[in-house]
């Protein structure tokens, strides 16, 4: 009995590796960013869900945080009060934060999430995916940030507390020539 018990948990510890990449999902998209720090900010216009069209070339002069963000996602919806604290503190800059949303159903999710959580920056609407695709986004949050040539000058994956001291100062220091 003993036996038997050894040999099928031999066979068992063999084959779970096999059999757990035989169901691994592939990935959207490649590992590797087509968008680079050191590269210019790929063009995309997004209207948001205010109404208002937003062009990235519009913005060049001001240094941009572009952040790709689900209301599904935990990390996502834990960042954004540090976000509109961050947004807040930087009125009256050369600075301008999108809060790009990725939902299909954008109009419906969003309408219900800012009721419970306001936020005055744009949150530009990305249903068709132009600029997540455009960006290479796959996780989230992503974000970009664009110096005011259109560079990006960074590429941060996951969630941060975006109004800390340490990250003002980064930010103020990429708006000085």
């Amino acid at each position: 009995m003993i036996r038997l018990f050894a040999f099928f948990a031999g066979i068992f510890l063999l084959a779970a590796p096999v059999t757990s990449l035989a169901g691994s999902p592939r990935p959207d998209a490649p590992p590797a960013p087509t968008v680079r720090v050191g590269s210019v900010a790929p063009d995309f216009t997004l209207k948001t869900f205010s109404g208002e069209e937003i062009t990235l070339t519009d913005l060049r002069g001001k240094v941009v945080m572009i952040n790709f963000w689900a209301t599904w996602c935990p990390p996502c919806r834990e960042e954004m009060p540090s976000m509109e604290r961050l947004y807040q503190r930087m009125q009256g800059k050369p600075f301008e934060m999108l809060a790009i949303n990725v939902e299909e159903d954008a109009r419906q999710v969003l309408g219900t999430f800012l009721q419970k959580t306001p936020h005055s920056f744009p949150i530009p609407l990305d249903t068709n995916r132009q600029a997540q695709e455009l960006y290479r986004v796959y996780r989230f949050p992503e974000t970009f940030i664009v110096d005011p040539n259109g560079i990006v000058v960074n590429h941060i994956i996951g969630a941060r507390d975006w109004a800390t001291s340490d990250t003002i100062d980064y930010f103020n220091s990429l708006m000085t020539p």
